[in-house]
């Protein structure tokens, strides 16, 4: 019984304090109970209290004081305290008490109240609780396992009430809210509460007492899951990369803390510190080994983050791969790692169907931990690495994509340059922009300022070459000679130099007829007749109308198989721009031409994707309005705009005074300033099928040099997307629904085509189609397809990888439903006007 009398004292002591609160109202009495209340919290010499009560009312009694007192908040004896009194009495039972009893009790208290002053009384303690640093007393007591309960409930609660703080305040306050509630300041708040913590578990340990991080893991977890790692770690990172950095007490309290991060919290903390941290060094030494003895963080950091996760930088792929690297017992997996990203930029398959940004991710990390090879382990892979650089090589060029080319161009010349095959390297010819230039500097490894080397066997960069004086190169100059008498017999200052002071230039006349520019391009074999021919033949055309009709198909035939036989600057132009011309003059016999010789045998790709580009520019032209030819005048104001002296033009006074009159004149309604255009016919709508159809005819017969539906993707792709255009420029032609028809049959066989420029080209089309159909005619001809063209828009929306291709299925649909809504408020409209 004697060990029941603290037990019963404190209930007694505090069953009266209740009573007198809730009856009596007398502040004295008030006052007294507040102060008697206080006493079991006072740790010291001078407290009244005993060590065994005062545990007896912070396990059992402590938080039913706090609701009660949150119960009568209301009370006519609270209204009556002092300032001063409420602030010490009351308040401090909130804010000397056990923390995470206070900070529960305080939660719910907010989350019950409606918005009064008792409200703010609320949040104004627990403002006071944060910023005087009872979140480190709570996490402290939590590491040396002083707090009197401990059940599994209580944690949940207590992590989902520290977690979800700038939440609840967020929802009770709205705009009211105080800044320290808010998730960038408490969370780094929070961020320094756990440092103090960690840093009183180091002191701790060096005392030799034994202290517990789990409830520190999981609130760091539970905080990184929810999606605050950022700011947490930005506190973080640095303050555990500089203590750790000479302190192993430190280190191994940061990798206790992690390995008692739950299982389904790792992945979150992992990610958020490795994007924290400046550097592999600093990420090994706060992780350790934790991927050796925790399957979580192994299947992250080795396989989550470098294979199906791309959205990080390139840093967080050094700070990876050179902590695999860094130890030795961790290098199998950088070797595991190695093989798993090899095989994974290898496979064709990844090639066609994953996004381009994560075949960059998977080519940097591939890089990365190549050059991170040591010889004797790049000679143990040799075989699987020059496995991987033809298969994937191979991959990467087949694509039609140019950014994939470029990228298989690059990984396979750095991979061959690390392999060192018998002194042999690969070598393309590329556009150099940021991305290849990112990928080469892959292979250079980062470290800190190098010394300058001396030049070794007396050999000089350029740079030093140039810097050297004249007089220095004479010297060397003179030195020379002497060494070597020789010399001076091939010198060639005793012959003096020819006067060709009267010597011209022998120019060739260019041709003036079509005919001389057809034969020339036939039979000539005199590289400057054959340059100012093609110089000279698009201006002919177009000049010379009727002449051009006559030789319209002969001439396009010469130029479809002439050949740059004499490397004539702007060759693929000149003869593009020729082309088009021809088809724009003389336009149904060149296009029936050109569209029987686009399915033709012996043609090369390239052939066949002249022809495309030479009818999408004339389709262009044709749908334009004529322009109307500038006056001599115009153009004879614009040469000598820049080089008449202003005096000497007699208008130019004018010119200025009539613009300081406009700049200076103020209206109210301003009227048109130029002429309303001209309306002229389009030449491209009567002969748009003539374009479109003819295309359409043989799409599906494969030859022996040419299969559009088999590995041809890049003419399909090409194909496709010029029929959208001839569609997309057939708007309000008679003939476009029928083309609408027609491009939607077409499309829809390969709509899940593997390649994603041909997937490009039928969202493309299906856009050209919605936008040049009229709204009627998709309703009436393509009622049966609408629906089903909509799920598989929505499907692509949302599931096709490439980026390009969800953004025109979203805007297939956009327009679609634009389309549909327009035809049904006009259908409403003739339907209430009858």
């Amino acid at each position: 019984m004697d060990s029941l009398a603290p037990h019963t004292e404190v209930r007694v002591a505090v069953a009266q304090c209740f009573r007198t609160l809730s009856t009596s109202a007398e502040p004295e009495d008030i006052i007294s109970s507040l102060q008697t209340l206080h006493s079991f919290l006072d740790e010291g010499p001078e407290s009244r209290s005993t060590p065994d009560q005062r545990a007896e009312f912070s396990r059992a009694h402590f938080t039913r004081t706090l609701q009660f007192l949150l119960s009568n908040i209301q009370a006519d004896w609270l209204l009556g305290l002092s300032a001063a009194q409420r602030t010490d009495l009351w308040d401090g039972l909130f804010l000397r008490g056990p923390p995470e009893q206070a900070l529960v009790v305080l939660m719910e208290g907010i989350s019950e109240l409606k918005a009064s002053t008792s409200l703010d009384l609320l949040i104004s303690i627990t403002e006071r609780f944060l910023l005087s640093g009872r979140l480190a007393a709570l996490l402290w007591s939590s590491c040396m396992q002083t707090a009197p309960s401990d059940s599994p409930q209580l944690r949940e609660t207590l992590l989902a009430r520290i977690v979800a703080l700038p939440d609840l305040t967020a929802n009770r306050l709205h705009l009211k809210n105080k800044p320290c509630f808010c998730p960038q300041q408490y969370f780094t708040l929070l961020a320094s509460e756990m440092l103090t913590a960690l840093e009183r578990t180091c002191q701790a340990l060096k005392d030799g007492t034994d202290c517990s991080l789990i409830f520190v893991a999981q609130t760091l977890g539970k905080v990184c899951v929810q999606g605050h790692s950022g700011p947490v770690f930005a506190v973080m990172a640095p303050r555990l990369s500089v203590c750790t950095r000479s302190d192993m007490v430190w280190q191994r309290v940061c990798w206790k803390l992690l390995q008692n991060v739950p299982q389904r919290w790792m992945e979150s903390v992992l990610t958020g510190l490795v994007q924290a941290v400046r550097g592999p060094d600093a990420f090994g030494r706060i992780v350790g080994n934790l991927v050796l003895t925790n399957k979580k963080a192994q299947y992250v950091v080795t396989h989550k983050l470098l294979l199906l996760q791309y959205k990080y930088e390139t840093q967080v792929l050094r700070t990876v791969l050179g902590y695999l690297a860094a130890d030795r017992e961790r290098r199998p997996l950088l070797l595991q790692v190695l093989r798993a990203l090899s095989q994974a930029w290898a496979n064709p398959s990844a090639v066609r169907h994953t996004p381009l940004e994560q075949q960059l991710y998977v080519s940097k990390a591939l890089l990365l931990s190549v050059n991170l090879l040591r010889d004797a382990e790049l000679q143990e892979l040799r075989s699987e690495l020059l496995q991987c650089m033809l298969g994937g090589m191979q991959s990467h060029l087949d694509s039609s994509v140019v950014r994939i080319r470029h990228m298989g161009m690059v990984v396979g010349e750095c991979l061959s340059a690390r392999m060192d095959l018998n002194n042999t390297k690969l070598k393309f010819e590329y556009d150099q922009d940021e991305e290849t230039l990112e990928l080469l500097s892959l292979m250079t490894p980062i470290s800190g300022e190098e010394p300058e080397e001396e030049p070794e066997n007396g050999v000089t960069s350029p740079q030093e070459t140039s810097e050297k004086t004249p007089s220095t190169q004479n010297a060397s100059c003179q030195n020379k000679s002497k060494s070597d008498p020789g010399s001076d017999l091939d010198s060639d200052d005793e012959f003096s130099p020819y006067d060709m002071s009267a010597d011209q230039e022998m120019t060739k006349e260019s041709p003036r007829y079509l005919r001389d520019c057809l034969e020339t391009l036939i039979s000539s074999e005199d590289s400057v007749r054959v340059e100012l021919s093609l110089r000279v033949a698009e201006a002919l055309v177009r000049k010379n109308v009727f002449a051009a009709r006559e030789i319209s198909v002969q001439l396009t035939k010469v130029l479809l198989h002439t050949e740059d036989k004499y490397s004539i600057r702007g060759f693929l132009s000149l003869r593009q721009t020729t082309m088009v011309a021809l088809t724009v003059t003389d336009c149904i016999p060149v296009t029936q031409y050109l569209t029987t010789e686009f399915y033709s045998m012996n043609y090369g790709l390239r052939q066949r994707l002249d022809i495309l580009e030479v009818l999408a520019l004339a389709a262009q032209e044709l749908s334009k309005p004529i322009s109307e030819e500038r006056s001599p005048s115009v153009g004879v104001s614009s040469c000598t705009d820049l080089t008449l002296y202003p005096g000497d033009n007699p208008v130019h006074w004018r010119q200025v005074v009539e613009r300081r009159i406009q700049s200076k004149t103020k209206r109210l309604t301003k009227g048109a300033t130029q002429p309303p255009a001209k309306a002229t016919p389009n030449r491209y709508a009567p002969v748009a099928g003539h374009f479109f159809f003819p295309l359409l005819s043989n799409y599906d017969k494969p030859q022996v040099t040419f299969d559009l539906l088999g590995g041809d993707h890049l003419v399909l792709g090409r194909l496709i997307h010029t029929m959208g255009l001839f569609m997309h420029l057939a708007v309000n032609a008679p003939v476009a629904a029928q083309m609408g028809r027609a491009l939607l049959d077409f499309v829809w066989a390969v709509r899940y085509h593997v390649d994603q420029m041909v997937r490009r080209g039928v969202l493309f089309a299906v856009c050209s189609v919605f936008l040049s159909m009229p709204s009627q005619n998709l309703l009436v001809d393509l009622n049966e397809q609408l629906f089903e063209t909509r799920t598989w828009l929505a499907d692509v929306a949302e599931g096709d990888p490439d980026e390009d291709c969800r953004n025109l299925a979203i805007q297939s649909l956009v327009l679609l439903d634009k389309s549909l809504k327009k035809q049904l408020q006009d259908q409403q409209a003739l339907d209430m006007e009858t």
